[in-house]
């Protein structure tokens, strides 16, 4: 186990000195989120006169949609990583080392969790900023960073497994784009669900974006509501560990390929 967590953390490392080594691809994905709230903020800001939000300020009720979908973008990154050591030999070079399976994957959702981290911090100090209102603190963001975490785990690792059978990059981001953007509308990441058709409110009942949206807003609400909050969590691991198991899954059906 020490020498799994061992190899995972060399892992996480390489893959972060080498984003570091991209200063501009850095500096987008770190810009890009302040974007989204910036401009979804002025363009729906008066959009909660129309009731229902449970929040004065549209920027209030859009902070922890903007968290998720920045979590959600930098999860379905990770196949596409995976993709780039596959074509360039990398991953087939590990395969004959010592080094665990399980750091291999370990390595790539640790790299994109602690780089959804960094801009998740980033992105909530603009948000106060510019007027954001965080009455949950502390234990509200702590929550909010959590789900963040688990979608990160979750989609990173179906974005992994997807890369292994598909194989090819054009096809891993033609499905990823066709499977998780259509989640994120039908989420209340941007609106209110009251004001949303009758069908996009029940997929939501079983969207993960959904619980992850929801998990952060309450945590971070005035008065949280955390029975809603600990079962949006409880589930959100449960959908880690399932897709962690198709990971694996996945990884061994591609070795057996070789």
């Amino acid at each position: 186990m020490t020498a799994t967590l061992t190899q995972s953390w060399f892992m996480t490392t390489r893959l972060l000195r080498s984003t570091l080594r991209q200063p501009l691809f850095l500096a987008i994905g770190l810009v890009q989120p302040a974007i989204w709230l910036l401009i979804f903020g002025q363009l729906f800001g008066r959009v909660t006169e129309l009731g229902g939000f449970g929040a004065t300020s549209y920027l209030d009720y859009l902070t922890p949609g903007v968290l998720v979908m920045m979590a959600l973008t930098r999860g379905a990154w990770s196949g596409g990583d995976m993709l780039f050591e596959l074509d360039h030999g990398v991953l087939d070079r590990f395969l004959i080392s010592p080094v665990s399976r399980a750091a291999l994957i370990a390595g790539h959702l640790g790299h994109q969790v602690i780089t959804v981290m960094v801009q998740a911090m980033v992105v909530l100090v603009l948000a106060v900023a510019v007027g954001a209102h965080l009455p949950g603190g502390f234990p509200g963001v702590l929550v909010m960073l959590v789900a963040a975490t688990l979608i990160v785990l979750s989609i990173g690792s179906l974005s992994m497994a997807f890369a292994l059978v598909i194989r090819r990059p054009q096809s891993l981001t033609a499905t990823i784009q066709f499977i998780l953007l259509p989640l994120v509308f039908m989420s209340s990441a941007f609106m209110v669900q009251r004001l949303a058709a009758g069908w996009i409110t029940s997929v939501a009942r079983f969207n993960p974006i959904d619980w992850a949206v929801q998990a952060g807003r309450t945590a971070l609400a005035a008065n949280a509501d955390w029975g809603l909050v600990f079962s949006r969590l409880g589930w959100l691991c449960v959908l880690a560990v399932v897709c962690a198991a198709v990971t694996v899954q996945s990884f061994r059906a591609y070795q057996r390929s070789l």
